[in-house]
């Protein structure tokens, strides 16, 4: 029998800068959205094997009150080399959720608007594509990591509610944006707690604790189980971000991804002396099949960019 979605929507007040990251949280923490098909509306019947994958995610955030189990801090540890033992994980947990704001109040559904949300990762294959409006058009704009939008606002846009980042990935992030940070090791941890310190608020890396989500180590493991078969390493943040979008919003598109004209995995907002550039430990050849799987069964939007 089909899975039957459930519609999420917010009251206008979901538009309210100091509400943003809340509105985000909250459209999961009362229940899962799966994303529709492109026809026939915004919200329809889905296939149950595409369901089921979606619905069988963790919380993806951390909070104060839901943390993370030892078996999933041991796969999560080697990431990248974090030496640290579980007690001192959750001390480090503890003292980084003692700085950030509980959670408002969750917001109920009701029979409004669906939720669009565009993940703009950092290809060069979108120089040129001028996909800018096409982005900003929607609720949501997810960006990653370093990708600019100045100087590129024809291709890019200029809208960004939500900026995926870790420690050594982190741009200047403005106070109205939400920050989604991806943590890989204890440090990244006790970094993000320096970022949103008081001494820290003229550095141009701050952080404002209010508009942060922590993504859950679960939640990882869950898109290396479940999405990559238990293959090709942990998945590439980029990747992370879009099945967090499968979970949380309604109609997902997909910007830059995959390589450029020369057949890099080069980003539009760099020049590349070399040739050949690669994904480091993720596939990311593994990682495009799926997004054009889900853009063929109409689960997603992919704009493969010139």
């Amino acid at each position: 029998m089909p899975i039957r979605l459930t519609r999420i929507t917010s009251r206008p007040v979901f538009y309210q800068l100091c509400t943003l990251c809340i509105g985000m949280l909250s459209l999961y923490s009362l229940t899962i959205t799966y994303h529709s098909s492109f026809s026939g509306g915004c919200l329809k019947e889905v296939d149950s094997v595409f369901g089921e994958m979606v619905s069988t995610s963790p919380k993806p955030f951390l909070s104060k009150n839901d943390t993370v189990t030892e078996d999933v801090f041991k796969w999560w540890k080697p990431i990248q080399g974090s030496r640290e033992n579980f007690t001192y994980f959750k001390m480090t947990v503890e003292k980084t959720f003692q700085m950030i704001p509980p959670s408002l109040e969750v917001m109920k559904p009701s029979p409004g608007r669906c939720r669009t949300c565009a993940v703009v990762g950092n290809s060069g294959n979108l120089k040129g594509s001028h996909y800018g409006s096409l982005i900003d058009h929607h609720d949501f704009v997810i960006r990653i990591n370093r990708g600019v939008t100045k100087g590129f606002e024809e291709d890019v846009g200029t809208k960004t509610t939500h900026r995926v980042l870790y420690p050594e990935s982190a741009p200047r992030v403005e106070n109205t944006t939400c920050v989604l940070f991806f943590p890989f090791k204890i440090h990244d941890y006790e970094w993000l707690r320096t970022a949103m310190s008081p001494e820290n608020v003229k550095s141009p890396r701050r952080i404002y604790k209010d508009k942060v989500m922590i993504l859950s180590p679960a939640f990882m493991k869950y898109v290396y189980d479940v999405w990559l078969y238990k293959k090709d390493g942990y998945g590439s943040t980029g990747f992370m971000t879009v099945v967090l979008s499968l979970v949380l919003c309604d109609e997902v598109s997909v910007f830059g991804f995959g390589i450029d004209n020369d057949g890099n995995w080069s980003h539009y907002f760099e020049r590349f002396k070399y040739n050949g550039l690669g994904t480091g430990l993720h596939s990311g050849k593994v990682e495009y099949s799926i997004y054009q799987r889900l853009h063929e069964e109409k689960k997603i939007q992919f704009f493969k960019g010139l």
